[in-house]
């Protein structure tokens, strides 16, 4: 892999997947029960919050 950015990211893909396959003794290919639909609206909401953070954090480091 000539790129270490996107091989570091595939190394996460493969630790999350393991962690996932523990943790729901499934894999994602294997899983036809969950919603998936509602997981990603969740996952984005969580995002919109770590975005929300980490702007309150650099506003109070960096106060226009």
């Amino acid at each position: 892999m000539k790129d270490i950015i996107v091989k570091k990211v595939i190394d996460q893909f493969k630790q999350r997947s393991e962690a996932g396959i523990k943790k729901y003794n499934t894999t994602l290919e294997e899983n036809n029960d969950d919603d998936f639909l509602q997981h990603l609206k969740e996952e984005l909401m969580d995002a919109t919050l770590y975005i929300e953070k980490l702007q309150s954090m650099r506003r109070k480091c960096n106060p226009s």
